[in-house]
């Protein structure tokens, strides 16, 4: 082996030994624990797919993957807001920096501070019902964590305003990083602006909408924590996602044979999904 490759791979070691230590030896052991009866008092034995059976047997495991699934509707809503912002922060205007930075504090924002804010605007007296019956939009106070039809896409409104300043600074980064001599000249052609921005910026991009998209898809089909802080499943189960089945069946339940079922599942449809959107969204090359 010549220098070079023995000095990357000098460099390259102290994290490989931290992702097979962190992340590869437990994702494999979690794995192979998901086909067992694995307990901490009694012995483990090889159970094959029952737990599989169990959880797809399961009411609130099959409402939870509809949920997830259900989740990737705000896939589109914030790439397509987060292009925007993006657009229209790539001004050079007066200010331009602060709303930058306004954009981006909810991805900086715990969770729970997230959680206890939303909640407190998604109450029944809180402050977005007072504003609706103000503007008389409503006729009445809307239960949004409390009624079980509206309950998810609170949560899912919630997910998608959290992240939607992290896509909006990677479009940003991709905007400004369109050469200037392009835009310069399709404007001596005629161009309008309508027009550069769907057949030179759009096309530019088209890597960076893969990554978001991908990334996004991913974050949509392990929705969790949202749903942990504002309604902890409910009302009446239908907040349940794939993900927090898993946690109320491995840390409530102590059932980690079936809770690492589900989270079996959900990679399996996290990779899945994730390879549809690389095929479909993988860039053109001439």
């Amino acid at each position: 082996m010549s220098r070079a490759p023995l000095t990357a791979w000098l460099f390259l070691t102290p994290a490989l030994v931290l992702l097979a230590v962190f992340s590869f030896w437990p994702v494999g052991f979690g794995s192979y624990l998901a086909f067992t009866d694995y307990s901490l008092i009694r012995p483990t034995h090889w159970v094959g797919l029952d737990n599989f059976r169990y959880i797809f047997g399961n009411e609130m495991f099959v409402t939870g993957l509809v949920n997830s699934v259900l989740f990737l509707l705000m896939v589109p809503c914030v790439q397509v807001g987060a292009l925007a912002l993006a657009v229209l922060v790539n001004n050079q205007l007066p200010g331009i920096r602060l709303f930058r930075a306004a954009f981006y504090v909810p991805v900086v924002t715990t969770v729970s501070v997230v959680g206890i804010m939303w909640g407190f605007m998604f109450h029944e007296q809180g402050t977005l019902n007072y504003v609706l019956l103000l503007m008389r939009a409503v006729d009445a106070p809307v239960g949004w964590l409390s009624h079980d039809g509206i309950a998810l896409f609170a949560i899912m409104f919630v997910t998608m305003w959290r992240g939607l300043g992290w896509y909006m600074v990677m479009y940003l980064a991709a905007l400004q990083a369109v050469p200037a001599d392009m835009q310069e000249a399709a404007v001596l052609d005629g161009a309008n602006r309508w027009q550069r921005f769907w057949k030179i910026t759009v096309p530019m991009l088209r890597p960076t909408i893969a990554v978001c998209t991908i990334l996004s898809v991913l974050a949509a089909l392990k929705a969790y924590q949202e749903v942990d802080v504002l309604t902890q499943g409910g009302p009446m189960n239908s907040t349940f996602t794939a993900l927090y089945y898993a946690y109320d069946q491995g840390l409530k339940h102590l059932k980690l044979p079936r809770a690492l079922a589900a989270s079996f599942v959900v990679s399996l449809l996290c990779i899945g999904v994730a390879l549809c959107c690389l095929r479909w969204l993988k860039p053109k090359h001439r």
